[in-house]
């Protein structure tokens, strides 16, 4: 290891310990979290849109439903199976406004990277009004909500969540592949169930 890496990884480690944070803790309270459950309270975020404006789910929650759906984001590529996802839950718009819920569709990525590539993703897609976009910069709800897929070219693990008014969560679908998505069809008929 080289003088000026050796230096550097000391300071880190000092600043993190005088912080009160261990990296190994830290790295560990993360895996230690897991994704909200049916019937557990869903941890309240606060996210921007692409034009950073900021939504804040306890207060998204007032109006209705809200349909919580994480994306892989930019795993070195846009995924095309994300692609697919929004575009069916785009045309479904209509039909999740009927039920007074919002469709929260959440991209994550590295903080140097997300607005680029969020805007590559979205170009090209019109969104209606109880539809947003929202950014996870450096995974920090990918994280707090437990869904980060650590491997090779990926960031997390696509999933959907219904949650209330009361912040609980109504239905929860986490695919642990690229595929095996929430389909507009079978979120609408759990959101019938009320």
């Amino acid at each position: 290891m080289s003088r000026t890496r050796f230096s550097l990884l000391a300071a880190l480690l000092v600043f993190s310990v005088q912080c009160g944070l261990s990296p190994l803790q830290t790295r560990a309270d993360e895996k230690q979290k897991k994704p909200p459950k049916i019937g557990q309270e869903a941890p309240d975020f606060e996210l921007s849109t692409i034009d950073g404006k900021k939504l804040k789910l306890s207060k998204l929650v007032k109006e209705g439903p809200v349909v919580v759906i994480l994306l892989r984001g930019y795993p070195t590529y846009q995924c095309p199976v994300c692609s697919k996802q929004v575009g069916s839950f785009v045309k479904a718009a209509k039909q999740f406004d009927r039920e007074d819920a919002t469709i929260v569709m959440i991209y994550p990525d590295t903080a140097d990277g997300i607005d680029e590539h969020s805007k590559e993703f979205m170009k090209g897609k019109k969104l209606s009004k109880n539809v947003k976009f929202l950014l996870d910069p450096d995974f920090t709800f990918t994280n707090s909500y437990g869904l980060r897929w650590e491997g090779k070219r990926e960031t997390s693990y696509p999933s959907t969540f219904i949650i209330d008014k009361d912040r609980n969560v109504k239905y929860s679908k986490i695919s642990r592949t690229h595929g095996g998505r929430s389909k507009p069809k079978d979120v609408l008929a759990a959101l019938k169930k009320k």
